[in-house]
């Protein structure tokens, strides 16, 4: 088992508190993991952790197309405040112990396994212990009238060749959950477009294409690299702990004998 130190729950706080964010536009990053390509992948499955815990948000050059009302939102963020690269960590979600949903779950600098079954593929979050399970059994999604958005959204995958293929819709939006750190919003029209692959024994990358016409003007796409971490376990690690103990815990709370 993996030593837990300190310095990851930090990377933690950091990862809320200065807007570190994870995608990176394809165009700009894309050989990063390519340059190591070998032959047919072994799957994708094991314990994976971000491969660069903190780059930065989008550059100029770079920064998704939104709607109006989204840039008005996102620019709400940053009021009042002189560094470009941080925002009001009261307006979070995470912050008031909203669930982070996906895909902003897959930013946070903990662990993330992915389990491959047949006919579904798991991937279980170190981050209150989200499970997310993507079918490959060939499963449509649910009709509109019976998707319920989730945290997590119903998704659905097929292999192609050593990629695993994810179409992603049904997620939770309009303000209670984001699709990064920085605070970029969505409704709960968007639909994400996932190609999984192992580039290497290593190195897993996932590239996204984000699809929301209620937010922005048109399709955007980012990119994620996680390195593997053969000796870790999955442990426990509870959002807002601190907060449930102080707050809504105290009458059962129990001194130690």
């Amino acid at each position: 088992m993996r030593n837990r130190f300190r310095g990851l729950l930090l990377a933690v706080v950091a990862a809320l508190a200065f807007s570190s964010v994870v995608f990176a536009q394809t165009a700009s990053q894309s050989g990063a993991a390519t340059t190591r390509t070998v032959g047919p992948s072994p799957g994708i499955a094991g314990v994976w952790v971000p491969a660069r815990e903190f780059v930065r948000s989008f550059n100029a050059d770079e920064v998704p197309p939104m709607q109006p009302w989204a840039e008005k939102e996102f620019n709400a963020l940053r009021e009042g405040l002189s560094d470009p690269n941080a925002r009001r960590d009261d307006m979070d979600p995470a912050t008031n112990c909203a669930p982070l949903g996906f895909p902003r779950i897959l930013m946070i600098p903990l662990p993330t396994e992915i389990i491959q079954l047949s006919g579904k593929v798991l991937m279980l979050f170190e981050w209150d212990h989200w499970i997310r399970p993507i079918y490959t059994d060939g499963r449509d999604h649910p009709k509109d009238d019976d998707l319920d958005p989730t945290w997590m959204g119903h998704a659905i995958g097929r292999w192609d060749g050593d990629t695993l293929v994810v179409d992603t819709v049904g997620l939770k939006g309009n303000g209670v959950t984001w699709i990064d750190t920085v605070g970029h919003p969505h409704t709960e029209a968007l639909h994400i477009v996932e190609r999984w692959r192992r580039v290497d024994q290593d190195t897993l990358q996932v590239d996204f294409t984000f699809d929301d016409p209620k937010a922005y003007t048109k399709p955007w796409k980012g990119q994620y690299v996680f390195t593997l971490k053969p000796d870790w376990e999955i442990v426990e690690y509870v959002n807002c702990e601190d907060h449930l103990r102080e707050v809504h815990l105290q009458k059962f709370i129990k001194e130690p004998r």
